[in-house]
C-alpha cells in the first residue's frame, strides 16, 4: 500500500485540499469552500495530480461547506477527464447543501455519488 499525502491549505481562500494515493485510487478531500476564489488553485492541484496514469478518482466532500458554479466546474472537468481515460470517478459524503446543488443542476446523472467513502471505494472497484 502506497500513500502519498500532498496538502494544499490557503487560509485566505478558506479551503484545504488533501490528496493521497492508495491502492490505485487517487483520493481528494476538500474542506471549506470551493468557490470562485479557491477553484483556480483546486483545479491546479487536481490537474497536477492527474498527470500520471490515474484511472480511479474519489472526492471525499464530507467537510465541503460551500460549492459554487466555479467549484462545480472543477469536479465536472475531473469527471470528464476520467471518462476520456475510460476511468472511474465518484463523489462521496456530500452534505445536504452540496447534494441539493447536484440534484437541482441535474449533474447527479453525470457523476456517481456515494453516501460514504467506503461505498465510493466499492464503486471504483
Amino acid at each position: 500500500m502506497q500513500t502519498i499525502v500532498n496538502p494544499f491549505i490557503n487560509k485566505d481562500l478558506e479551503m484545504e485540499i488533501t490528496q493521497k494515493e492508495e491502492n490505485g485510487i487517487l483520493f481528494f478531500t476538500i474542506t471549506g469552500r470551493l468557490d470562485a476564489d479557491s477553484s483556480p488553485e483546486a483545479e491546479k492541484v487536481v490537474h497536477d495530480a492527474l498527470e500520471g496514469q490515474t484511472t480511479r478518482v474519489l472526492f471525499d466532500l464530507a467537510s465541503l461547506e460551500y460549492l459554487s458554479s466555479a467549484g462545480l466546474r472543477v469536479l465536472l472537468s475531473t469527471a470528464k477527464e476520467m471518462r476520456r481515460r475510460d476511468g472511474k470517478f465518484v463523489l462521496c459524503s456530500l452534505n445536504e447543501f452540496v447534494k441539493e446543488l447536484f440534484d437541482v443542476s441535474g449533474f447527479q446523472s453525470l457523476i456517481p455519488i456515494a453516501d460514504s467513502v467506503e461505498s465510493g471505494i466499492e464503486m471504483l472497484s
